[in-house]
């Protein structure tokens, strides 16, 4: 079975687009529009890895990273977060870090990137 990998995004065209190139290297994809959404999926079922737009509606990227990285479950707590943002400049790398995030990503998506930090990740 592939690995499953989260992807929290509210824009449609970006979310198609990711998951296209992501199912193409053979994971699982599952969606979810916000930080809420997340959080329920992520209660539901295990992932191998969350991308996590930073400004999602209801509860955004960085506050719902925050609530991952506390849950009592260790191993859904531990799963690997990338930031996918069109503002990293408002975030520096030290607050990334600190809300528990992996590796962040500059939209428009570096894709040959996103592949190999997700190969990364999941081996």
């Amino acid at each position: 079975m592939g690995k499953k990998i989260l992807i929290a995004e509210d824009s449609s065209v970006i979310l198609n687009l990711t998951k296209k190139i992501l199912e193409q290297q053979q994971y699982e994809i599952a969606a979810a529009k916000d930080g809420e959404e997340v959080l329920k999926k992520l209660a539901d079922e295990d992932f191998d890895l969350i991308l996590m737009d930073i400004n999602i509606p209801k509860l955004d990227g960085m506050a719902c990273t925050k609530e991952i990285r506390s849950l009592a479950d260790t191993r859904k707590s531990a799963t690997p977060i990338f930031a996918i943002t069109g503002n990293a400049q408002n975030y520096t790398e030290q607050e990334f870090t600190a809300a528990g995030i992996d590796e962040y990503l500059q939209k428009p998506l570096d894709f040959d990137r996103l592949v190999d930090l997700a190969a990364k990740y999941t081996a």
